[in-house]
């Protein structure tokens, strides 16, 4: 089987440098907040083009903290997309305010500009768009749009490290970007980690008391925070990792190529398309496809994994239930969840296995053309 990601080819290619940074950690016995913490705050901070990183417990956490330090709770009103993982919308709920949705662009999949203005009221605090699949929203746009109504911005990037918009690193353009160290992202650890990074010094320092039981100085606390601290072992691993990050990066954008170059010529494919001013990092290729469940098993038949990210948006998850959406509401996010399809993608995958992915799937598709006839 050909999976959607393989994390033991990612460790096998640089395994010696991983086991000689772990066992260093191990020997070294500094596991909370240690000096690799530190160190990757920094380096991922200067990676992304700005001036403070923190590290927290998970991307989630990242997403929550930035909104406890910038106030938000309840009666307060965050824009955000439908069409993301559920964990966008939650950290809005968890610090008491109330997601509103704006639909999508249905080239890109990030949240459309065009539709913001609508969607802003007198409750309003922020804007939460997210770079989803790897390719940075139209940041300046909203960036316009936020400055207008003095509003906040929040990058959600836990899909999209080192991709750019208009030659600005994405986590650059808001109050904070967030970053997720989930095993499966373009840059992840071995199990779950976060981090803010932001150019505002003093909601820098906010973020770091509230990741430490609301503390600045050891057993003194200023306000109620919480329990999400970077783990020392999760950055040793990240920080190996950062080092390979381009080289993979790069990687991916030659898939995704190959990927183009073999199905562009299939018209029941709609390919991922990348704006002339943005930089996609790939950590998905997804495409659209009809009658997409379908394919998906026979892929699977055919020893080819795949993913649908998402099958189901949020408005219409029972969790959110409560917020009275319903199907219709938002329709471009609604039918993107019905024919989206995630192909393989990730650096170790050989050219080979491409071309055997895109054969087969095209295959698929003929047979199909060839039933309906």
């Amino acid at each position: 089987m050909i999976p959607v990601a393989d994390l033991k080819a990612q460790y096998l290619e640089i395994k010696d440098e991983l086991d000689a940074a772990v066992s260093e950690t191990l020997a070294d016995a500094h596991f909370i907040l240690g000096p690799n913490v530190a160190a990757l705050e920094s380096e991922v901070a200067a990676y992304c083009d700005t001036r403070f990183g923190i590290g927290v417990a998970s991307g989630t956490d990242a997403l929550h903290l930035a909104l406890r330090a910038l106030n938000i709770g309840p009666g307060d009103e965050v824009v955000t997309t439908p069409f993301t993982f559920i964990a966008t919308a939650e950290a809005i709920s968890y610090v008491g305010a109330t997601p509103v949705f704006v639909d999508i662009d249905p080239i890109t999949f990030n949240i459309d500009p065009g539709r913001l203005e609508a969607a802003i009221g007198p409750r309003t605090r922020a804007i939460l768009p997210v770079h989803l699949y790897g390719q940075p929203a139209d940041m300046d746009e909203i960036g316009a749009i936020a400055n207008e109504h003095k509003l906040a911005v929040i990058e959600d990037c836990a899909q999209a490290i080192g991709a750019t918009y208009r030659g600005r690193k994405a986590g650059s353009f808001g109050a904070f970007g967030c970053l997720s160290f989930f095993p499966s992202k373009n840059l992840g650890g071995a199990g779950d980690g976060g981090m803010l990074v932001t150019g505002d010094e003093q909601l820098a320092a906010r973020v770091r008391r509230l990741r430490a039981h609301g503390s600045s100085r050891k057993y003194y606390h200023e306000e109620i925070g919480y329990n999400s601290r970077l783990d020392e072992l999760q950055a040793t691993i990240v920080r190996v990792k950062l080092r390979h990050l381009d080289t993979w990066t790069r990687r991916r954008q030659e898939i995704a190529a190959l990927y183009d170059s073999r199905l562009s010529e299939n018209n029941g494919i709609a390919l991922p398309v990348t704006g002339d001013d943005h930089t996609h990092v790939r950590h998905q290729y997804t495409i659209k496809i009809h009658d997409r469940d379908r394919v998906k098993t026979e892929l699977t038949e055919h020893g080819i994994d795949s993913a649908i990210h998402y099958p189901l948006p949020i408005h219409l998850q029972p969790a959110y239930a409560y917020l009275g959406r319903r199907a219709g509401d938002f329709p471009v996010s609604e039918r993107a969840a019905a024919e989206v399809l995630s192909l393989p993608m990730y650096p170790q995958l050989a050219d080979a296995q491409v071309e055997r992915i895109c054969a087969d799937l095209l295959n698929i598709l003929q047979a199909t053309t060839a039933k309906r006839r």
